[in-house]
């Protein structure tokens, strides 16, 4: 504000010293203006009374020491007076006859019957540089008969040495009121509108919720009181949708927890519903081992074998209950509810599981399922119960989708299970050759309870489910199918970190 109030105070000055050195320097124009008219009648006067040429006048002693009395009184540095002829006359002052550039003005202003102002040289002014020196030409005439010329010349030099004089004045007198302007604005600013909104802010910062105190009368209509009501009302409306924003919070964390258990009791009874189908291939699976078990047995009973005999039988017998024990344990871990815990597992280590599992089903008992596991990095930060009830839902689904396409002799059903490192992610694909599906159901095909298959053999979730538990471990899950020639389903999920380490190691 200093800075500014100087800077105007200044600009003023500068502004008002021009204007004064215009004026000064116009009045001393006309100063020389009338001192050439009362030359011009005077020398009028004495040609018409002693009836005498203007070139007898002037060239009189007499008449030149009135003339540089005339030029001191007025303060003018010279004059010359040129004749019909352009002949100078008379001069005085700084001007002397030979001086050929005053003649010449005086010469041409008697030519052309007009007069002319011409500046010359430099000085330094008030504030900066301005012209040094005048010149004032006026022709002299009698009765439109031209009698010949006057130039009178001045210095401005005095002019800019009185402004000069009086800047030093102004300058004091421009110090004094900026530094009262200052004084009185610094304390109006910080009485009116500093302290107030200081107040403001301390109050701002120590607000915790509530009705906030005014600083002015309701009535108060200035700036700072219409501010602070604003920030009441502010702080009003914040409180305000501070409570909202807590029932909201609360209802969505509340809508929140019944969404994740209404997922995990879908998740659950989708996992129920392929133990259940597992269960029944399970059976089937372990009904021929048991047969062979009571087979042995009866042998066994009848006592007509030998001893070697006998421990043949016993081995066998002890293979297929180990074969039985490890149908059953599969089916057992699998069902069983898995933690919520997330860990380090390898993937490939899962789809072998998983496969082994499966294998013993009826549904895939003629189907050729083969490994391409070429990812040098397979390990992810998953759930692993939940990524092999993935593997499970796809496979089934794939399994469904051979057993209903009619295949040729020369052709058998496949499922190739690939996996690759795809720059930070394991790329998962399950490739059948099954019947494929067209567009609108590839479109739908993630959709809840969508299913392509018969009334009462599936519930349309095994692909939703999936998809919601591969979103759930930040990765990704699409299907690509061709009609007739089979369905690719791709899963890309992100390796763990210890895995991306690996990887940028090697």
């Amino acid at each position: 504000m200093t800075f500014l109030i100087a800077s105007a105070m200044l600009l003023i000055n500068v502004v008002m010293v021009e204007f004064a050195k215009r004026d000064l320097v116009q009045a001393k124009v006309r100063s020389a203006q009338l001192l050439i008219r009362a030359l011009e009648q005077n020398l009028i006067q004495l040609s018409s009374y002693r009836q005498r040429d203007l070139s007898d006048l002037v060239s009189e002693v007499q008449y030149e020491k009135s003339l540089a009395r005339l030029l001191d009184e007025g303060n003018f540095s010279g004059a010359v007076i040129v004749g019909s002829r352009g002949e100078p006359l008379a001069a005085a002052g700084s001007i002397t006859k030979a001086n050929t550039l005053d003649s010449f003005l005086a010469k041409r202003a008697m030519e052309t019957r007009m007069g002319s102002i011409n500046y010359s040289g430099s000085t330094w002014g008030v504030i900066w540089l301005s012209n040094k020196n005048f010149s004032i030409s006026e022709p002299v005439s009698l009765e439109g008969r031209s009698l010949g010329g006057i130039t009178i010349t001045g210095s401005l030099t005095p002019i800019y040495q009185a402004l000069r004089k009086s800047e030093k004045v102004i300058l004091f007198y421009i110090i004094l009121d900026t530094m009262f302007i200052v004084l009185v604005g610094i304390y109006l600013l910080s009485r009116i509108v500093v302290k107030p909104i200081h107040n403001l802010l301390r109050m701002t910062d120590a607000y915790e919720g509530g009705e906030i105190a005014l600083l002015f009368d309701e009535t108060s209509k200035n700036e700072i009181a219409r501010l602070s009501r604003s920030l009441s009302n502010m702080l009003k409306r914040l409180d305000e949708n501070k409570r909202d924003m807590k029932t909201h919070i609360s209802s969505l964390e509340k809508a929140n927890k019944e969404l994740r258990q209404a997922q995990n009791e879908l998740v659950r009874s989708e996992k129920l519903a392929s133990v259940g189908r597992l269960a029944a291939g399970v059976a089937h699976e372990i009904g021929n081992p048991i047969g062979i078990i009571f087979g042995y047995l009866e042998l066994i009973r009848k006592g007509d074998i030998s001893e070697k005999e006998r421990e043949d039988f016993l081995d066998r017998i002890q293979s297929q209950i180990t074969r039985i024990d490890r149908i059953i344990s599969e089916l057992l871990g699998f069902s069983r509810p898995s933690s919520a815990e997330v860990q380090d597992i390898h993937v490939h280590d899962v789809i072998r599981d998983t496969t082994s599992m499966l294998k013993p089903q009826p549904i895939f008992n003629e189907i050729q399922i083969d490994l391409a596991l070429n990812a040098l990095n397979d390990k992810i930060r998953v759930n692993p119960g939940q990524l092999q009830q993935v593997l499970v839902n796809i496979m089934m689904n794939a399994a469904d989708a051979l057993s209903e396409k009619d295949f040729e002799n020369d052709s058998e059903k496949r499922l190739i299970i690939e996996s690759r490192n795809k720059d930070r992610s394991i790329n998962i694909r399950l490739i059948d050759n099954g019947p494929g599906m067209p567009d609108e159901e590839l479109s739908r095909i993630l959709d809840p309870f969508y299913t392509t298959k018969d009334p009462g053999k599936g519930t349309g979730l095994g692909l939703s489910v999936s998809y919601r538990i591969v979103e759930g471990m930040e990765g990704t899950i699409r299907v690509e199918s061709v009609l007739g020639e089979g369905t690719t389903i791709i899963i890309d999920l992100p390796l763990s970190p210890d895995a991306e380490n690996v990887e940028e190691g090697k």
